[in-house]
């Protein structure tokens, strides 16, 4: 499969990296507008530089979008446009209005638009996805250091993205109420907030996400009437209980086969582009995310003026 990378910042050079030990991948190359992150990708990868993502275009059958999220309307529409699929990095879009004509453009050109929400892919979440569809209450705790990256969108976009994506995908209910409050601490934009989502089944999930934190966790609860799951996805394990009559507890038996969850994504990607079928996070799904995203920046500004009275 020939296939280029669009941007090599942070994401993107783990993308190309990725790729180049895929045996399935054949790179064909990257666009990249800093000169001293290309001269790093040519020495490290032996990969080739590309001008222009129109000349990439000519040359693959599909491409990585990891540009910063601003331009992946702009990216993705060219390649789109050129007749390759395309892997998105989340979020799909900065809004929701670009995701739709993203989608419109994909649906005429019959091509296959992956959204990068890679958690979908770690192996503890693939797991426990089945067991935990029927929560009733999810804990989720998404913290990381600062490290200067995403800076053009706020942590809601940045890191909540991803749980955001895991309520909707694994509970599969409307979010019908939203109450949020989050700050800005080293940035102009929020960099730490706390969400509570309720479901239209009555389901309640509390998320909480930092960028500005001095230790790094990715941890996920599952409570159901007789089960409770803990995940981890950044050490990928699992563990839980299942309530059995006479109110004792026995462990799930829950086994998480290892991967580096970029991989699976982009094998399941690759895939996808060569099988001709929709991928485990479309479009669609990445729209819904950013949708969501919206509405808690919304509700945390209705916070911030409550608090203002």
């Amino acid at each position: 499969m020939r296939v280029g990378v669009v941007g090599t910042g942070y994401l993107g050079r783990l993308h190309a990296r990725v790729l180049t030990e895929m045996p399935e991948a054949k790179v064909v190359g990257f666009v990249e507008r800093n000169d001293e992150a290309a001269a790093e990708i040519e020495k490290n990868l032996g990969l080739k530089r590309i001008g222009s993502v129109a000349a990439l275009a000519k040359d693959v059958d599909c491409a990585v979008v990891s540009t910063p999220t601003v331009s992946h309307f702009e990216v993705a529409r060219e390649l789109l446009s050129a007749g390759c699929d395309v892997m998105i990095e989340k979020p799909i879009t900065a809004t929701a209005d670009e995701a739709k004509k993203l989608i419109d453009l994909a649906a005429a050109k019959n091509r296959i638009v992956q959204v990068g929400h890679v958690e979908r892919y770690n192996p503890a979440i693939v797991a426990v996805a089945d067991l935990v569809a029927s929560s009733r209450y999810v804990e989720a705790d998404r913290i990381g250091v600062f490290t200067g990256r995403s800076l053009d969108i706020d942590v809601l976009l940045d890191l909540m993205i991803h749980d955001l994506n895991l309520v909707l995908s694994l509970l599969k209910q409307e979010v019908v109420e939203i109450r949020a409050v989050g700050v800005p601490v080293l940035t102009e934009n929020v960099d730490i907030t706390n969400v509570r989502l309720e479901m239209a089944n009555g389901a309640v999930a509390n998320l909480t996400a930092s960028r500005v934190s001095q230790e790094r966790v990715r941890k996920q609860r599952f409570f159901g009437s007789d089960f409770y799951m803990s995940v981890d996805t950044k050490d990928q394990e699992a563990k839980g209980y299942r309530l059995l009559a006479g109110k004792q507890l026995q462990p799930l038996d829950v086994k998480v086969e290892k991967k580096e969850p970029l991989r699976a994504e982009l094998e399941a990607f690759l895939a996808c582009v060569r099988d001709r079928r929709a991928p485990l996070v479309t479009a669609e799904d990445g729209l819904a995310a950013v949708l969501l995203a919206h509405r808690v920046a919304d509700a945390i500004d209705d916070s911030v003026r409550r608090g203002a009275h």
